[in-house]
């Protein structure tokens, strides 16, 4: 069964630009919390992951956006692993306004695991432990 974590936004003015709406760059600081969480599900924290000599790259980034979330509007950021190998994994967001339930942004970012010299690594035979915490969120081959 697929693991998708719910994450909830408060939007802040800050994050809003002069036409009122969230700046389409502020989605990605919401994805990087929504992963964050996704990763915590897992029984361990981002920074244990670091910790034990494991990073998470962007290797790529995108995002489509629908309509204008507002100044303190709610949102919900569902995040969900999409793909997991021993190198990369991928993962894909939603963002939907809370009131209504709309859909107003998908995203996706893809990341390499690597060590702290930033050299690939399979994270399956070097950190056996972290792929296993991962692997039971998804159902993966």
């Amino acid at each position: 069964m697929e693991f998708v974590s719910e994450t909830p936004i408060t939007v802040r003015y800050a994050e809003t630009d002069k036409m009122g709406i969230v700046h389409h760059s502020r989605y990605y600081p919401w994805f990087e919390i929504a992963r964050n969480d996704f990763i915590k599900q897992s029984g361990m924290g981002y920074s244990e992951m670091e910790a034990a000599g494991v990073l998470l790259p962007l290797t790529e980034t995108g995002a489509k956006y629908f309509e204008g979330l507002r100044y303190d509007e709610e949102a919900i950021v569902l995040c969900r692993m999409s793909e997991l190998g021993i190198v990369r994994c991928t993962f894909e967001y939603e963002v939907y306004r809370k009131r209504d339930q709309k859909l107003m942004v998908t995203g996706i970012t893809r990341h390499a695991f690597v060590d702290e010299q930033f050299r690939p690594i399979n994270l399956k035979k070097k950190h056996p432990q972290i792929w296993e915490k991962i692997t039971k969120l998804g159902e993966w081959e």
